[in-house]
């Protein structure tokens, strides 16, 4: 089953302890840091556009680009039951992060939610980074969270997570493997239709943890420049003991085509 297919209908049940607005107000603070107040913001992986609701009520014209039908169902659905407020609808395109496409550059691309930790390949991940260099205006920012090894090792590895809702519940069990980074999520959903059943579907997620070093190695290599890395909502170095990190890094290469014309 595709990932995040039924799961998108009930995502936001249970995610709602994400405290989005406070991600939201650390990411605006670091856009802001790094010369990002307003304009064109591209999200990857929207997912139910959660994220790109809460920047496009900050004031950002937002793009939100994400592999999964259903997801981006959600998120439309969710950006026409917000658009009382008068500002631009949010654009969301149904797009893999490994190839896609704009009409045109961005002042800036985000990505949160440990959305780049569903990149396996390190090839495919250094891709993404070189889109995100070719769509970004000159000098514009990449900002982006991960899961770190230390997250998946000690505290996600074979473990088991499970939530009852009122009509919905799951279990997620994790398992992963350290010789190659990879996290497995076997996730079964017990969903309550009309008649009052509860169908069961099952959905495996993969994610891959990625060392600091390595990641830094293929911005460079992508063409971007490296700006930073910082412990997740705070400003201080990233910890051995660090669980959710993000990486700055700035377009680099169009302003000098420019200067050597």
């Amino acid at each position: 089953m595709e990932a995040y297919s039924e799961f998108a209908h009930v995502y936001d049940l249970f995610m709602d302890n994400i405290p989005y607005k406070e991600w939201c107000d650390y990411l605006v603070m670091l856009l802001n840091k790094y010369g990002i107040q307003d304009g064109l913001v591209l999200e990857l992986g929207c997912g139910t556009g959660n994220m790109t609701e809460a920047l496009r009520k900050k004031g950002y014209d937002m793009i939100g680009i994400d592999n999964s039908e259903e997801m981006l169902a959600e998120a439309m659905e969710k950006g026409m039951e917000e658009e009382a407020d008068g500002g631009p609808a949010a654009l969301y395109l149904c797009q893999d992060m490994r190839e896609f496409e704009l009409y045109g550059t961005v002042g800036a691309a985000v990505s949160v939610c440990d959305s780049m930790n569903y990149i396996l390949d390190p090839e495919d991940l250094l891709q993404v980074f070189k889109l995100v260099n070719n769509y970004l205006d000159p000098e514009g920012i990449f900002i982006f969270d991960l899961n770190t090894r230390y997250k998946y090792e000690q505290i996600l590895g074979e473990q088991t997570i499970g939530e009852t809702r009122e009509d919905h519940c799951f279990i997620w069990d994790n398992y992963y493997d350290k010789e190659s980074g990879l996290n497995e999520y076997v996730l079964n959903l017990f969903i309550q239709s009309d008649d009052g059943r509860y169908d069961r579907f099952e959905e495996v997620h993969y994610q891959k943890a990625y060392d600091l070093g390595e990641i830094r190695e293929l911005i460079e290599r992508s063409g971007l420049r490296w700006e930073g890395a910082f412990d997740a909502f705070t400003l201080d170095p990233v910890r051995e003991d660090s669980e959710r990190i993000y990486i700055i890094a700035r377009e680099h290469g169009k302003k000098k085509k420019t200067e050597e014309r």
